[in-house]
């Protein structure tokens, strides 16, 4: 019950995305797999930064959509990052039955990344562009085509 009344108050607050706190915001966390995801090391391609929870249906549901996206086109990297407060043995077991291309981190709440601004919602993912500026912002589930859509629009740009 806790959980729905979570998620529900996140859907609520679902409004329009908001921007990163940094024009080129910087992220450089530990992945569950014990490697380390540097945005930084990143550039020239486009990054999907996507903030998901294990109770998040949406967040679920828009997982293989961004895994066969990021593993179709070689210019897209991508990170998810778990906003929840769980113990990592259960984001951990969360990852081994919903398998992903890409790497998965926990954020630790109480030292979020500093450059991104709290979800207000999630799912919550920030489209970051090959010179390492935010390009667009989502709140709520994405699609391939979205994230085709955003990127096409951000190269015209």
């Amino acid at each position: 019950m806790k959980r729905f009344l979570i998620a529900a108050l996140f859907a609520a607050l679902s409004v329009p995305a908001f921007a990163a706190t940094a024009e080129k915001p910087t992220l450089k966390i530990a992945t569950l797999d014990g490697k380390t995801f540097d945005l930084a090391a990143q550039t020239g391609k486009w990054v999907i930064v996507n903030f998901w929870a294990t109770w998040c249906s949406p967040c679920i549901k828009e997982m293989p959509d961004i895994s066969a996206f990021v593993a179709a086109h070689k210019e897209v990297a991508a990170i998810g990052l778990a906003w929840e407060d769980t113990e990592k043995a259960e984001v951990e077991a969360f990852a081994k039955s919903h398998p992903v291309s890409y790497p998965l981190a926990q954020v630790d709440l109480d030292h979020p990344p500093a450059d991104f601004d709290t979800p207000r919602g999630l799912p919550q993912t920030y489209l970051i562009a090959p010179d390492g500026r935010v390009a667009k912002t989502f709140t709520g589930p994405l699609t391939g085509d979205d994230l085709a859509k955003a990127i096409a629009a951000g190269a015209k740009k």
